[in-house]
């Protein structure tokens, strides 16, 4: 994933804080969600740290990659887990008790999911699973 950021601050291991705009899954097209996106989702940023080999310094836009197979495992486990359990809870307790119990088992069965989507993301930072890097200055405008 290509993206553009802003240079926050610099580090002292050769590395760089910015300021990511947060992607919505619609690209910000609005038009294609029927007007779901919110101003406050679209102006968010991020901070991250990115590996800095070209030497950006702060108040630089700079272009930032990022691993697209990991974000895509991230994206995964905390969208589609809490739904495949939910629905594997819901419907195991409807057939084998009753449908009120399959939506009691269906709402477990999206919090676990919602705890291991959690879980695997403090595992993920820790690990540095997502990395990001500066790959060019962009030119002054």
């Amino acid at each position: 994933m290509v993206q553009t950021a802003k240079v926050t601050k610099l580090l002292t291991d050769g590395r760089a804080e910015v300021a990511v705009r947060r992607q919505s899954a619609c690209g910000h097209d609005c038009s294609k969600c029927g007007g779901g996106c919110s101003e406050m989702m679209v102006s968010s940023t991020v901070a991250v740290i990115a590996d800095n080999p070209v030497q950006a310094m702060p108040g630089d836009s700079v272009t930032v990659e990022s691993s697209t197979k990991s974000i895509l495992g991230a994206a995964i486990v905390v969208y589609l887990v809490p739904f495949a359990l939910f629905f594997l809870g819901y419907f195991l307790g409807a057939s084998m008790i009753s449908e009120g119990m399959g939506a009691a088992f269906g709402g477990i069965g999206f919090a676990v999911g919602v705890l291991l989507a959690i879980l695997a993301d403090r595992r993920l930072r820790r690990k540095r699973g997502i990395t990001f890097r500066i790959t060019a200055i962009e030119p002054g405008v």
